[in-house]
């Protein structure tokens, strides 16, 4: 980071070794971990040692365990600032079910209920108190510092208290009171997306004092970006679902009208969908955020208040609908998505029209300041969107973090690069126009006045200013307005103009403009997007056994239903992959499971344990009698059923030599994808010489292991084979045999 305030501390001089609690066994006992994620550790150890803090740290992150831990670590309480009740009652149904005294005090209570839990904080019960600003700062509350033993106060969301941030919150401003209150209370705050400037709001607004710093990267590898033109949005909404129907997901509305009609479509057409906005009845935003927390329906149609307290862990898409107000609303909104570390996906649906809208709100905006921050952020938001470059390096580096690589193989820029094109006479007609119009009146205009002056368009304005009689009136007629808006906000990006706000969003022509028109060069631009063909996500390929994965997800459901919690509080999804990959068998291996600890083992492990010991008597590999395999499949009809498109492509590709690591970043689509193509070919009936993938000493090794197995056991094949061969393969290996 620029700012010097913010950089990764080592550890904290406050704190000396023969103090430190044993952090490692309090991780792994309450919450089943063995080791911390990045940067963890260090902020518990500053925080133990009573010092302010401030926690940058991406959604997923693992935030909430930096004082979650040192509430643990030593007695007295740690009382949360969360702006959210939904927040609140998600953490606390976390904590609770890994044995550990939370509660939270809010509007949903009733006073009797309040009462009982206040006695209990008066009594030393709970560990954390959940609450909103609100409610702290209220007179009768602030004496809850005073009377309890409170150690720590944590802030999350820390980024509402900054006008700059995303999501201001005035409430907070009052927080920094509590400084006067409580001189010696330590103070941690905590947010997911604040860029430097908001970093500096908080340390100055909340009065830390010498706080320890942390910015984590904000980089979120199990995430791909996508951008798709948006035409007939239901139309690609509802095809992007089909082809995921065991995946659950968020899609972002900017109205609540339209979170109410994309739902009712989406369930029209068979597909478990429910909105969620600021409109319905407390009573139904309850019910349908418990309804998606439990799995209970597949899509959340929602507006941005959805989503800043869900610690659902295994959404696997987020997609926006329409075009969000700025950069840290959509980061932290696709940040919904694989908080559980698995691959999951971030679609947005873009078109200039959304742009319109957004400017419209801009414009209704009273406050001169405001409009201005507004309209930089809509800039930067639409800047994202119509990009060619790497869209992660663009996210990162809009929070000042420094990418080192041009590619990340995980947005669409990357795997698909959009075509460019000779732009250097479109360049210099813009160029020409904005100057032509500046030097004609002496003032600049806007991107719309200078796109209707170049089509040559017949406004009031126009006429009045003498625009028509310009040289590069209806210069431009060559290209469509949407592309001519597309090649200026290029061509701002490039450098080549600016957009100032002072006081009106104008077009200028910067100093590196100025020289492309008196030397111009050969300038290619990026051609307008173009609807890509969809990747399959590689989830569903991870190395488990599905069918055991299904039936610990069932148990799951039904012990969550009983708990009255939703499904992830019992375990995660990448805690049954694990349990469905590795299959332990006694207590000692269970709690080897990523996310069980001591109150799990003892809860659920007995459970879980049975239904995978069940699973093995019935379908362990090695122990099947060979009679009992399925019965090999009839031979492939010699006549060939008809292939898509795109396994054409595949197999055209394959039949000229290309790898199937070349295929794949060809098309770009994943590994698993090409495999699928060639085996669907070789179920049709094509001829599809396989000598390239493996030598006959491999192909032997293969017969062998399908031997002892049966081939309908294709997670036991993998088991004996290793890692010297992939399930794409395997696949293969079994189609071309006839015995699938």
């Amino acid at each position: 980071m620029k700012n010097n305030l913010f950089h990764q501390h080592t550890d904290s001089p406050h704190l000396h070794t023969s103090t430190q609690p044993p952090l490692l066994s309090l991780l792994k006992e309450h919450f089943g971990f063995t080791a911390f994620r990045p940067l963890q550790e260090e902020i518990i150890r500053d925080v133990l040692a009573g010092r302010d803090v401030v926690a940058l740290l991406p959604t997923g992150g693992g935030k909430s365990l930096c004082f979650q831990l040192p509430a643990l670590a030593r007695s007295g309480l740690t009382i949360v600032v969360s702006p959210l009740i939904a927040l609140m009652k998600d953490q606390v149904d976390g904590l609770r079910a890994n044995g550990i005294a939370a509660t939270f005090l809010n509007s949903s209570l009733t006073a009797q209920e309040s009462q009982v839990r206040l006695r209990g904080l008066h009594q030393g019960d709970y560990r954390l108190l959940y609450m909103a600003p609100e409610r702290l700062m209220l007179p009768g509350y602030i004496s809850l510092i005073r009377n309890f033993q409170v150690n720590l106060l944590a802030i999350d969301e820390a980024h509402c208290i900054s006008e700059w941030g995303h999501d201001f919150r005035p409430e907070y401003r009052r927080l920094v009171e509590l400084r006067d209150q409580v001189p010696a209370l330590p103070i941690i705050a905590l947010t997911a997306t604040a860029t430097a400037r908001v970093q500096e709001d908080i340390v100055t607004l909340l009065r830390l004092r010498d706080p320890a710093c942390y910015v984590a990267s904000f980089n979120r590898p199990n995430l791909t970006y996508q951008v798709q033109p948006k035409d007939n949005p239901f139309g690609q909404v509802l095809a992007f679902l089909r082809t995921r129907p065991k995946d659950c997901g968020i899609l972002y509305c900017q109205s609540r009208k339209t979170t109410e009609s994309v739902a009712e479509r989406l369930r029209d057409h068979g597909i478990n969908a429910q909105p969620y906005h600021a409109g319905l009845s407390a009573e139904q935003r309850t019910q349908h955020q418990e309804l998606f927390l439990r799995d209970e329906i597949q899509v959340i149609c929602a507006t941005i208040a959805f989503g800043m307290g869900i610690n659902k862990p295994n959404v696997r898409f987020v997609i926006h609908y329409d075009l969000p107000k700025n950069l840290e609303s959509y980061y932290q909104e696709t940040g919904r998505a694989g908080r559980d570390g698995l691959p999951s996906e971030c679609v947005l649906l873009f078109s200039a029209g959304d742009t319109v809208k957004q400017q419209r709100f801009i414009n209704e905006k009273t406050n001169f300041q405001e409009q201005q921050i507004a309209n930089r952020q809509l800039q930067e938001m639409v800047q994202y969107a119509e990009c060619g470059t790497c869209r992660r390096r663009t996210l990162l580096q809009y929070f000042g973090e420094h990418v080192d690589t041009e590619h990340c193989d995980g947005c669409d820029n990357c795997l698909t690069p959009r075509d460019t094109f000779d732009g250097t006479d479109a360049a210099q007609t813009v160029l020409t126009c904005v100057e032509e119009i500046r030097g004609s009146g002496g003032f600049s205009v806007g991107l719309n006045h200078v796109i209707a002056v170049l089509t040559g368009a017949n406004t009031e304005k126009i006429r009045r200013w003498g625009h028509d009689r310009l040289t590069s009136y209806g210069k431009g007629t060559t290209h469509r307005r949407p592309e001519l808006a597309a090649i200026s906000r290029e061509l701002i990006r490039l450098g080549y103009l600016q957009q100032t706000a002072d006081p009106f969003t104008v077009l200028e022509v910067t100093d590196q403009g100025q020289h492309f028109l008196q030397e111009p060069q050969t300038l290619m631009l990026t051609k307008p997007m173009s609807t890509p063909e969809r990747k399959t996500p590689s989830v569903g390929d991870l190395d488990h056994d599905e069918m055991l994965f299904t039936r610990l997800r069932q148990l799951r459901k039904t012990l969550a239903d009983e708990a009255d919690v939703p499904a992830y509080v019992i375990f995660s999804d990448v805690a049954l992959r694990q349990m469905a990959r590795d299959c332990p068998t006694n207590e000692q291996e269970f709690l080897q499971i990523s996310g069980v600890g001591k109150r799990k083992l003892e809860e659920f492990g007995p459970k879980f344990l049975a239904v995978i010991a069940g699973h093995l008597e019935n379908y362990a590999p090695l122990t099947i009698p060979k009679e009992s395999n399925p019965p090999p499949a009839p031979p492939v009809s010699s006549r060939k059923r008809p292939l898509g498109d795109t396994v054409h492509q595949t197999l055209s590709y394959y039949r000229s030599g290309h790898s199937i690591e070349q295929i794949a970043k060809q098309r770009g689509l994943v590994i698993s994808t090409i495999y699928g193509h060639l085996e669907q070919a070789i179920q049709a009936g094509e001829l599809v010489d396989l000598t390239q993938l493996w030598t006959t000493e491999q192909e032997l090794e293969m017969t062998g292991a399908f031997e002892k197995t049966g081939f309908g056991n294709l997670t036991g094949v993998k088991e004996l084979l290793g890692d010297l061969y992939d399930y794409g393969q395997l696949r293969l290996f079994r189609a071309v045999h006839g015995k699938i």
